[in-house]
Parts: structure tokens; C-alpha cells; sequence
């Protein structure tokens, strides 16, 4: 039933701790999906620097999703928009050809607060990694949501469950949030041929054997898969049809290696837009 289980590994990203999960050397991606940081949780004070922020930098190839348990973010894009990220809430942002963002932790700078959330990348199928860059946001009351016996569910993209979000996905998948009580049972259907499962707190019990925050669960295809919470949990479900392999390099994904090449180029000699309201800096390439 488990494939694989990929630990998080703990690295500082200039001023707080993020568990990276994805890529993986023995499993890179879980459906489209390519990447999945998560982010904290971090107490800041505050009045803490402007260096912990993440300046502006490129993508191409892929859709971002951040979502939040805690906390709050300012992103800026080079299409133009400005949007508070607040708990619960979908941002997605789609790079295709080429976009830069920034994210600005200016709400708990002033008040301060938790930082938790987590980060991931959603690879483009072939036909659309050159697609117009976008972004939308979709408030927390706007997608699917299931309670009971112990459950708390939040579809936040694609299709499962026999629901659909509202948020414009480009291949089939699926990504949601479960919060669990002590001792409750829910059930990861069989639909997608990848599926994976992230604790981002608390223990559950999947086949017989425990497992605790910061573990993912990758699931062989073809059956459904029953968790027991151990304590109370929170769990990211995450899966979908694979998009075929893909290389990434910074924070540029794609299906060629020498498209990979043309995007360093580009940012490199500055030929990439900068955020309308957050130009004064970059992250330069590595």
C-alpha cells in the first residue's frame, strides 16, 4: 500500500526553517506535483528584519499554491497584483512562460505571529508550460468543505471526494486538507493513479504503522487507503495524473533541459519583469 516515505529535510531560508519534501531523489514528483515545502510554524516577534522576506525571483514551467495554517503573506507579481495571503485561502499563481513574485511577511512584522503553511509547485503539461502568467486567489468560504465523525475536510484544488474546487487547474489532480481528532477514520480513494499524504502534525496510523509529523506517505495505485489518527492530525492529500518528467533548476521547471538554460539567461541579464510595486531588489541567480 506505501510506496515510499519521504522524511522533510530541515533547512534555514534566511530567518526561519522550512521542511523541504519535494523533489526527492528516489520519488521527485507525486502526480504534477514538483515541489512541497513546508513552511514553519515559526513565532516571529514583532519588528523582525526585511531580510527573512523573500525577494522578488522567477518561475517558469509551473503553478505555485500557497496555503496557510498560520500566519499571513504579501504577494507581489509581475502581472500586476497585490494580494494579502491569509489562512485557509487558495493564491495560485501561474508562471507558464515566465513571472516573478515576491512574498513579504509585512503583517507579522508589524503585529507579529506564526508563520505555517505549506508551498508547492504544480508542474504544466506539455501544451501549456508557455501559457500566459497569472494569478487568483479564492477566499477560504469559497471552496469545498466536508465535516464529520471527527473530520474536517477542505478540497483546496482539482477533483475528489466527489467534489471540484473552484480553482482553475491545468492537468487532473487533487490537493486538500484534512484536520483530524484523536481516533478518527478517513479514507484516501483509489482515483489517481499518484497519491501521497503529508503529516504536517500530530501521528497517524496508516497499515498497521505510525506515522508523525513531517513524514509523506507515497500510496501504490489501485487502492484505497484508511487512516486512523493517532492524535489530533493535520494531514495535506496531494496526487493526480503524472505530466511526464520534468527538470528543475532554481525555480524554473520544465520539460526541457535547454528552455531551463534560456530562463537563467533571461533572469540573468534582467530581461524579466520585476513587480510593479516591489522592484528595488531581487534574488539574483545562484
Amino acid at each position: 500500500m506505501i510506496e515510499l516515505v519521504i522524511d522533510q529535510r530541515r533547512r534555514d531560508i534566511g530567518g526561519f526553517e522550512v521542511g523541504r519534501v519535494l523533489p526527492q531523489a528516489g520519488h521527485r514528483m507525486v502526480g504534477p506535483f514538483i515541489f512541497f515545502d513546508h513552511m514553519g510554524p515559526k513565532a516571529f516577534e514583532a519588528g523582525f528584519p526585511r531580510t527573512v522576506d523573500v525577494r522578488p525571483h522567477p518561475h517558469i514551467g509551473l503553478s505555485t499554491v500557497t496555503y496557510l495554517f498560520e500566519g499571513q503573506i504579501t504577494h507581489r507579481d509581475s502581472v500586476g497584483v497585490t494580494q494579502e495571503i491569509r489562512p485557509g485561502e487558495v493564491n495560485w499563481m501561474t508562471a507558464g512562460r515566465g513571472i516573478t513574485h515576491s512574498e513579504r511577511f509585512e503583517d507579522l512584522r508589524a503585529h507579529g505571529g506564526t508563520m505555517h503553511g505549506i508551498q508547492a509547485w504544480v508542474a504544466l503539461p506539455d501544451a501549456l508550460e508557455e501559457t500566459d502568467p497569472s494569478f487568483a486567489h479564492h477566499d477560504a468560504a469559497d471552496l469545498p468543505t466536508y465535516e464529520g465523525g471527527g473530520m474536517w475536510a477542505r478540497l483546496i484544488a482539482g477533483k475528489a471526494f466527489g467534489a471540484e474546487a473552484k480553482v482553475k487547474t491545468h492537468s487532473p489532480m487533487f490537493y486538500a486538507h484534512w484536520a483530524l481528532e484523536a481516533g478518527a477514520k478517513a479514507q484516501l480513494p483509489a482515483e489517481y493513479p499518484e497519491r501521497a499524504a503529508y503529516v504536517a502534525a500530530g501521528e497517524v496510523e496508516v497499515d498497521g504503522h505510525t506515522y508523525g509529523a513531517g513524514k509523506m506517505l507515497v500510496f501504490q495505485a489501485g487502492e484505497p487507503v484508511l487512516f486512523t489518527a493517532q492524535t489530533p492530525a493535520i494531514v495535506m492529500l496531494l496526487g493526480g495524473e503524472p505530466v511526464g518528467p520534468r527538470y528543475i533548476d532554481w525555480n524554473f521547471v520544465s520539460s526541457s533541459k535547454e528552455r531551463l538554460e534560456q530562463a537563467k539567461a533571461d533572469w540573468r541579464a534582467g530581461r524579466m519583469k520585476l513587480p510593479d510595486a516591489d522592484h528595488d531588489e531581487f534574488i539574483p541567480l545562484p
